[in-house]
């Protein structure tokens, strides 16, 4: 493969949110693109106008930038290849679909719904094919000069492709292998409506694709069925020397039972199947995203190129760069890939871990400060630095965290029961007392001498701790105690357990 000819593209619909398989698709195709020193093309797929949604190429695009996969050339990108907008492109279709009418290859039909839903209830599994298409009112059962007159006359037509059976079609893929399908299955698609002018998907895609110079159609399992079609189109017009090579990625599946991955999984089980939240035009619905719910956009990517593709080592932590070197796209599953959610929650868990407590202190303090705290940054550092490995999410931080900035009010009855005893009150007073006389309040100014003071006593550490805890959190969790009542200072420290002794007596 001539490197610097790598040529791919993602050409998503406008037609709503951008589900989180076609972000794997582009991110495979950026993975692809940037191996091979090549370019990745953002084309816009718009010839269903009925589907248009407003606001939904915003949102794909800002989806995209959040995630830090870029594009070379495109819509909002330029480059030689344009326009990159389908709809923007409706002279240069007309042009091929009028090459393959006068090569004979496709031919208008202007059969209507109602003529072509009597022939379904007529014919069993009925497909408009060689054997069907000389029963239906087209160019192929008309004279030239009624079809002319009937164009004349405004009457909506569509044009079809004429696929001839007894062949063989195989598709070369990169992922699968050598697909073979006989054309006698296929029905003769439609490429062009005249009530729109505008091309189907199918003429749409192969035109721009041959005319962008594309090397590689990296794109959804979904798509496989169409390949040979695209293929005879490829023929049709000649250009079968400098077709692309085919890639069909595997299915994303729902996390349990059968079939694809839909937005119904994400509702039912919890989880986003959108990149950023969606706001629905049309019903008002708000469907979650990854950004809003917290994941970074480095565990999104990392998460999703291991759904359906293998390293084929142990590692499974990548930086954008370490994919873009480990990543081949023969490599990838034939079989669809179980959205395992879980997994995704466990990679967002180890970017916070990755990150430094600095980075994760910007994001907790605007947490802080809507719960009405003033805090230092040096303050919620400290915090981050001790409770971080305990979250998979920054907003998980303030249920943990809270204790460190609000004194307890009351405290957790199931804890009180289990370790608050008959003498837990005189020994934390006890304790009090010492902590009183310590002027070094550091981990290390405090914990020998308190561990001296357990030991001459001879009282149980493990009592004495428990108790500690009780009074200063109000519940039975948290970091080392030597770490909490440092952070909060001899001062409060020593008011939450006078507090604690006075309430639990």
């Amino acid at each position: 493969m001539a490197e610097s000819n790598v040529r791919v593209r993602f050409a998503p619909s406008p037609t709503g949110p951008l589900h989180i398989g076609g972000v794997r698709t582009a991110l495979y195709n950026y993975l692809f693109a940037r191996q091979h020193g090549g370019k990745l093309i953002f084309r816009i797929e718009d010839t269903d106008s009925n589907r248009f949604v407003p606001g939904a190429e915003e949102y794909i695009l800002d989806s995209f930038k959040w995630l830090g996969i870029t594009f070379d050339e495109g819509v909002s990108f330029g480059g030689e290849h344009g326009p990159y907008r389908q709809s923007e492109r409706r002279e240069i279709y007309k042009k091929y679909v009028n090459q393959l009418l006068e090569a004979g290859k496709a031919y208008i039909a202007f059969d209507t719904p109602e003529e072509l839903e009597a022939k379904r209830n007529e014919i069993q599994n009925f497909q408009y094919d060689a054997h069907t298409r000389q029963q239906m009112r087209n160019s192929l059962t008309m004279q030239k000069e009624e079809v002319d007159k009937l164009i004349e006359d405004g009457q909506q037509y569509v044009v079809r492709f004429k696929i001839e059976p007894g062949e063989e079609i195989h598709v070369n893929d990169m992922i699968r292998g050598d697909v073979c399908i006989k054309s006698d299955i296929l029905d003769d698609k439609v490429l062009y409506k005249s009530a729109d002018e505008l091309p189907t998907y199918h003429l749409a895609n192969i035109v721009d694709d041959h005319l962008m110079e594309i090397s590689h159609v990296i794109r959804g399992e979904e798509w496989l069925p169409s390949a040979p079609l695209h293929v005879l189109l490829y023929r049709a017009f000649g250009w079968e020397d400098s077709m692309p090579r085919f890639a069909h990625l595997p299915l994303l599946l729902k996390p349990e039972g059968k079939g694809k991955l839909s937005k119904r999984d994400g509702d039912r089980l919890g989880f986003p199947v959108f990149p950023l939240e969606w706001h629905d035009p049309k019903t008002g619905e708000v469907s979650s995203g990854y950004r809003e719910s917290g994941y970074f956009p480095e565990a999104v990517v990392n998460f999703l190129a291991l759904l359906g593709w293998n390293p084929g080592t142990e590692q499974e932590l990548f930086t954008l760069e370490e994919l873009v070197k480990a990543f081949d796209i023969t490599k990838c599953s034939k079989s669809g890939a179980k959205f395992d959610y879980q997994k995704g929650i466990w990679f967002n868990h180890e970017y916070i871990l990755r990150k430094s407590d600095e980075e994760i202190a910007q994001l907790f303090a605007p947490i802080v400060a809507n719960n009405g705290i003033e805090a230092t940054m040096d303050q919620i550092r400290q915090v981050v630095h001790m409770m971080k490995d305990r979250v998979s999410f920054v907003k998980e931080l303030w249920d943990l965290c809270s204790f460190f900035f609000i004194a307890p009010t009351t405290y957790d009855g199931k804890t009180v029961k289990k370790r608050w005893k008959e003498y837990s009150a005189q020994q934390m007073t006890e304790l009090a007392d010492v902590l009183e006389g310590i002027d070094d309040f550091s981990v290390e100014g405090q914990e020998p001498v308190v561990m001296k003071w357990v030991e001459d006593k001879g009282y149980k550490l493990g009592d004495i701790m428990n108790a500690f805890r009780l009074t200063l959190v109000g519940i039975g969790k948290g970091p080392g105690m030597f770490d909490i009542s440092a952070f909060l200072g001899k001062e409060e420290t020593l008011r939450r357990m006078h507090k604690a002794i006075e309430v639990l007596g």
